[in-house]
């Protein structure tokens, strides 16, 4: 299921004959208006009001909303450095894939912002029906808890992509046609971090490693973000690349970035005083997967991927004792237990197996690894079925789009 970077530039899709109809509060779009035609930022009502349409209503913004939403976020994440900085406790999610009604069920059993500390690694957008509805609720919380949410890019936040995997043709179903709003958000995405660092202890992104990048302080230097997605470079392979089995670096079957060893992983670690590595970008059916003898985690948190792939979702909860020596060896791990029921629904909570070692935490008796006393994984299974969005969804009978092929 993974995507390659496309050999040539796409056409544009044709406009479907089915306009999405709009069924919109006045006042929703009065706010749009106001917001949009103003030079100041939407009110918390504003916002307040988006994302209770988003969640109650099951229904896509109007198109002046959008643009409101994306002028004011385009502000905030132009202050934002290519590596953002952030604050444990903090949760952190992998792959979203337009999946709106399983993006919902992960805020029901991780908790909702403010409540919940959010990372979110990217690709929020193609694959999935409701691309549209994903990233405006995200975009929507991160402007409403700027403190509190942090998004990222992913390969899939790009012109050239979104319109080979569905997220153009999305838009022009959604809003009669025209792709204004693909262009409010593939604009808006040129303005996202590139990465991020939790408590100067885990380096998280979407994809993985650069040949051209040796420390963190030449993300934040030497990469000009303000850009769409370059075919090749270190951005592109923060963005597009693997870890691997095998020693040193390999040109990516994707087409785009590489694929990196063990080797490459540890000395990264080493080189920039980290315990690890937390990615996206690949599949992995128990939505997380340690490789690298755990100096890498890879997150997933799209279940059953595509709808058809079986795949649980996964996000991972890092808590503040990441800032505490480990508890002493004879007592239980931290980070809520081993198959602790979450509560509700599907969900699952794990402790995150772990390299022993510094941050990790060894087994009185056998000595063996049990994982990390700041890590644990929170699995869910998809959304249970609770009606139909209405207003945004489109049908395509039993023909499996050609972009989840």
């Amino acid at each position: 299921m993974d995507e390659r970077f496309p050999n040539a530039s796409p056409s544009s899709s044709s406009t479907s004959d089915r306009a999405a109809s709009e069924n919109d509060a006045t006042s929703l779009r009065k706010q749009g208006h106001a917001s949009s035609s103003s030079s100041t930022q939407p009110s918390l009502n504003d916002l307040d009001g988006w994302i209770a349409h988003l969640k109650d209503k099951n229904q896509h913004l109007p198109e002046s909303a959008v643009e409101a939403l994306c002028a004011h976020a385009k502000d905030v994440l132009h202050q934002e450095p290519n590596c953002a900085t952030i604050r444990c406790p903090v949760t952190v999610a992998g792959d979203v894939h337009g999946q709106y009604h399983d993006l919902l069920e992960m805020f029901r059993m991780g908790g909702s912002p403010p409540d919940t500390n959010y990372l979110f690694l990217g690709d929020y957008v193609d694959r999935g029906y409701f691309s549209v509805e994903c990233f405006s609720l995200l975009l929507c919380f991160k402007i409403r808890y700027p403190q509190r949410v942090t998004i990222l890019r992913g390969n899939h936040e790009s012109r050239q992509i979104t319109q080979v995997y569905g997220f153009y043709d999305e838009c022009l179903r959604k809003y009669n046609g025209s792709p204004r709003v693909w262009k409010l958000f593939t604009s808006l995405f040129d303005a996202l971090p590139l990465v991020a660092l939790i408590e100067e202890k885990i380096f998280a992104q979407h994809g993985g490693l650069s040949p051209q990048i040796s420390t963190i302080d030449e993300i934040q230097t030497s990469i000009h973000r303000f850009q769409e997605v370059p075919h090749e470079g270190a951005m592109c392979d923060l963005l597009w690349s693997d870890p691997d089995d095998r020693v040193g670096w390999g040109m990516s079957p994707r087409g785009a970035g590489h694929t990196f060893g063990e080797d490459v992983s540890r000395k990264w670690n080493h080189t920039n005083g980290l315990y690890l590595i937390a990615r996206a970008h690949q599949l992995v059916m128990e939505g997380f997967n340690w490789s690298h003898n755990k100096e890498v985690v890879t997150i997933f948190s799209a279940p059953n991927y595509c709808y058809r792939c079986g795949n649980q979702a996964a996000i991972m909860e890092v808590s503040s004792t990441i800032l505490t020596p480990p508890p002493d060896a004879t007592s239980s791990a931290g980070g809520g237990g081993a198959a602790n029921a979450s509560g509700a629904g599907s969900a699952v909570k794990v402790d995150g197996e772990s390299k022993s070692g510094e941050g990790a935490e060894e087994d009185g008796e056998s000595g063996e690894a049990k994982g990390p006393h700041w890590a644990s994984f929170l699995q869910f299974d998809p959304a249970p079925r609770r009606g139909q969005m209405t207003g945004s969804l489109f049908h395509f009978g039993d023909k499996t789009p050609d972009y989840f092929l």
